[in-house]
């Protein structure tokens, strides 16, 4: 398989394929840049197969760094920035990291050969779960589970040649690296901010003609909050990690953005649902049918499975199946409609109650700006349904009830609720339950 930097700094040489921190390399840029990490690389005794982890920040050296991978057969692990240092250290151990890079490289460049073409089947990166069920979990993707992921997206989404894909999730974040990868297969601009910040996003889709655009519910609830509106260059606001509240689809709907859902995650190398534009415009609801290359199918528990090309080879199951811990369900025109996490539903007084259900309930009151719900241990329920609330305004825990009680059936409302400043995310923005417990 063709190393796609490398074709596109044939094909695209003067288009441009990353903007960050300031600085807009074109793919001959990119290109030169990442032939020299890789000799800088391969002067520090790094070779095929090796692993190089990288706390770099979101920008060209990041880029440059990931493109240099295939070029010496090395595998890139990034660590997630906003762990402590000692946690870093202990990744990159269990993952054999021979290397860490924290700054630019520079230095001595080794005389090597670099490979135009990859083995499709060579791990290209080591990227770690978002941990929201426990600790994160290190994933082998190859060169082959990138290039589906990537052109099933297009298949779905189209690909302008003017496309420029904001990314505001961090780059140790199967999501954020996506739109990296995504962008060199198509010859497109990625377009870098480390980060997510409303006033910033909303400049970038003002200002810089941004066409595509990745979120997390909490993200687009605040960019709501901050105003934004859509532009007419934003084709398409991708959300994903987990259910979609629909009061705040319909939010995004009032203010012009064309929000569309989607399905996918680590052990993936991120899309294997996602809605098409069409479907998005008519209303539809779920994460859209598989992709193109994906097999979906509802187990036991209603746990979701995957199986296809982009699928991590050392994660699916011994029938060839990826087991998520996503429980969901297909309708009968095969769109996937993901119900929440396993591990997030709790068992009070012999009912089943999904902890998504009662903070999206408590999330279309106008006061809520941010819920959690877990089981908390009770001798009388065995599981207690407790919420934890972000308010924008006092309200009383008598009226959060009444309001979900008109959503909710009685054994599903909370037994207790407490407010909090802030409710524990990680950097992709997903929730953290057991921080509350």
């Amino acid at each position: 398989m063709d190393d796609w930097l490398s074709l596109r700094a044939v094909t695209h040489p003067q288009g441009t394929a990353v903007v960050g921190a300031g600085e807009a390399l074109t793919y001959a840029a990119l290109a030169a840049r990442a032939a020299a990490s890789a000799r800088r690389l391969a002067a520090l005794g790094i070779g095929p197969g090796d692993r190089v982890a990288t706390t770099l920040p979101s920008g060209s050296d990041f880029a440059s760094l990931i493109h240099a991978m295939p070029l010496l057969g090395a595998v890139l692990v990034p660590l997630n920035v906003r762990l402590p240092l000692p946690e870093q250290r202990r990744m990159a151990a269990e993952a054999g990291v021979r290397l860490t890079i924290s700054e630019p490289l520079v230095g001595a460049e080794a005389d090597v050969p670099l490979r135009a073409t990859v083995d499709a089947d060579r791990p290209w990166t080591l990227l770690h779960t978002s941990g929201t069920g426990g600790r994160p979990k290190p994933v082998l993707l190859t060169y082959r589970n990138h290039t589906a992921s990537a052109i099933a997206s297009a298949w779905n989404l189209g690909v302008d040649p003017a496309d420029r894909w904001l990314s505001v999730l961090p780059l140790f974040h199967v999501g954020g690296l996506a739109i990296l990868i995504r962008s060199a297969v198509y010859g497109t601009t990625a377009v870098l901010e480390e980060g997510f910040e409303p006033a910033a996003v909303a400049r970038w889709i003002a200002d810089d003609r941004i066409t595509l655009l990745s979120l997390v519910p909490t993200m687009l609830r605040r960019l709501l909050d901050h105003g934004v509106v859509s532009e007419s260059s934003l084709r398409a606001v991708l959300i994903g990690g987990g259910p979609v509240p629909s009061e705040l689809l319909a939010r995004a709907t009032a203010a012009g953005l064309p929000v569309i859902q989607t399905y996918g995650m680590t052990e993936t190398a991120s899309q294997i649902a996602t809605l098409s534009a069409a479907d998005a415009l008519a209303g539809r609801e779920g994460a859209g049918r598989a992709l193109p290359g994906v097999e979906l199918r509802i187990g036991e528990q209603s746990r979701i499975e995957v199986r296809g090309p982009m699928v991590a080879r050392a994660e699916a199951g011994g029938d060839g199946w990826l087991h998520t811990s996503d429980r969901g369900r297909l309708d009968a025109e095969g769109f996937l409609h993901v119900d929440g996490r396993l591990d997030a539903v709790i068992v009070t007084g012999g009912e089943n109650v999904a902890a998504e259900e009662v903070e999206e309930a408590l999330l279309a009151h106008p006061a809520v700006s941010d819920a959690a719900v877990v089981g908390m241990p009770d001798p009388e329920w065995g599981r207690a349904v407790t919420a934890f609330v972000v308010l924008s305004e006092q309200v009383s825990d008598a009226d959060l009830l009444a309001h979900a009680r008109t959503r909710l059936a009685p054994f599903k409302l909370p037994k207790a609720v407490h407010r909090r400043e802030s409710l524990p995310r990680n950097a992709a923005g997903k929730l953290i339950r057991r921080g509350l417990i």
